[in-house]
């Protein structure tokens, strides 16, 4: 795309975000972060972002994210807008995870020695809480919300000093995600799937809040997760072989990502479903083509007519957040903050947030014209279940057992 077509997308996004500043010094200050964070800077620091913008000092920057009356919520919420019409579609699907954010000290807002995937050991670090939007169009990164651990909301001498708001108290990463789910229903965002990984999926009550809301989801779990009784490995365990089939998840770098997959619907539950379940509650398995001893295992709600391509796909979209995680920080600067107290941290990841999801719209704008969208193969049922939860078998396999046989 012409960098003046750029140009112009970018004058109208600052328009828009405009509207949540009231006065013009902090309003253009905003500008010249943003630009910063999707200029060549080296490290998205407020000294280089000061230099690439022509600032003496980084004081008008850091005034931006610590003092400047302005409200970074709103600011999201423009922003959930602004990506439901660049990248909004009937197949959109909301992705939650964590990532952490190695810091120093113990002063930085909610930091202290805790286990961090990003890392993949205990660091002293900070931990933020993110949703994804995704669809067949693009993906970006749309609400964050920053985990505070009990040591730190049990010790509010220590809140205030880093400006934590009194009335914030403890909530874990799922309270978290549940919160920004909530708001993401609210907003002009169009999904109907949810789907995280095994620290989401394995809670119970965050499945149960989602098919409350009326969501379906594919959500990863531990191989120890109990299936009504058994472990859900035991029982992918005893799938017959007939029962996997090789789907696509998703396309990759190289093309279509493709495993095999073993899904078996689950008995309706009376207490939650009632005499006319409106869903399907399906556990799903992801086995590795060239390493076949690693698996993945789901579970999942969905609509009476999803297939295994259907959970298959949603499962592979799970990915994308990663995908934005990694982009955010490499060419926005999400991690490169130097802020320490709370309002801070939302501001700075807000404003990389918006940055992202510009990022993600020019992707579309450049390369969606001319592009064939996908569909997705259907999955057969086996007509014979010979068990509580009913195999979906792959017709290919079948036919083969039938000729041979």
């Amino acid at each position: 795309m012409p960098t003046s077509a750029w140009g112009h997308e970018l004058e109208n996004l600052f328009l828009r975000a405009g509207a949540c500043f009231a006065r013009v010094e902090p309003r253009r200050r905003m500008r010249d972060y943003v630009r910063g964070l999707l200029g060549p800077v080296g490290r998205k620091n407020g000294w280089q972002l000061a230099e690439y913008a022509g600032h003496a000092t980084p004081d008008g920057l850091q005034h931006l994210l610590s003092r400047s009356r302005w409200d970074a919520d709103r600011l999201r919420d423009d922003l959930q807008s602004y990506a439901a019409e660049q990248l909004g579609s009937s197949e959109g699907v909301l992705i939650i995870d964590d990532t952490g954010f190695i810091k120093k000290g113990t002063t930085s807002a909610g930091v202290q020695r805790q286990y961090s995937g990003t890392a993949g050991r205990t660091e002293n670090c900070q931990i933020g809480v993110f949703a994804a939007y995704a669809t067949n169009r693009g993906h970006a990164l749309v609400d964050r919300e920053l985990y505070l651990p009990k040591s730190w909301t049990e010790d509010r001498e220590r809140c205030r000093a880093a400006q934590v708001p009194d009335q914030r108290g403890f909530a874990t990463k799922n309270d978290l995600a549940r919160s920004m789910i909530l708001r993401a229903m609210r907003s002009p965002l169009v999904f109907s799937w949810v789907t995280a990984d095994s620290a989401y999926g394995q809670d119970s009550r965050f499945r149960r809040f989602l098919e409350d809301a009326g969501l379906s989801y594919v959500m990863a779990v531990p191989k120890s997760q109990q299936v009504h009784g058994p472990r859900i490995d035991y029982l992918i365990g005893h799938a017959p072989p007939e029962a996997w089939q090789r789907l696509s998840c998703g396309d990759g770098a190289k093309g279509p990502r493709l495993y095999d997959w073993a899904a078996a619907r689950l008995p309706a539950v009376w207490e939650f479903d009632g005499d006319e379940p409106t869903r399907q509650r399906w556990m799903l398995a992801r086995r590795s083509i060239t390493r076949p001893e690693e698996i993945a295992y789901y579970l999942a709600s969905a609509p009476l007519d999803a297939t295994v391509a259907d959970l298959a796909r949603i499962a592979g979209c799970r990915w994308k957040i990663e995908e934005c995680f990694q982009s955010a920080k490499n060419e926005c600067g999400l991690d490169q903050y130097e802020v320490r107290r709370y309002v801070g941290w939302y501001r700075h990841i807000t404003l990389v947030m918006l940055a992202h999801t510009f990022l993600a719209a020019m992707a579309v704008q450049a390369h969606e014209k001319g592009v064939t969208r996908p569909t997705h193969p259907t999955s057969w049922t086996s007509p014979r279940p010979k068990s509580a939860v009913c195999w979906q078998l792959n017709p290919t396999a079948v036919l083969h057992n039938a000729i041979t046989q």
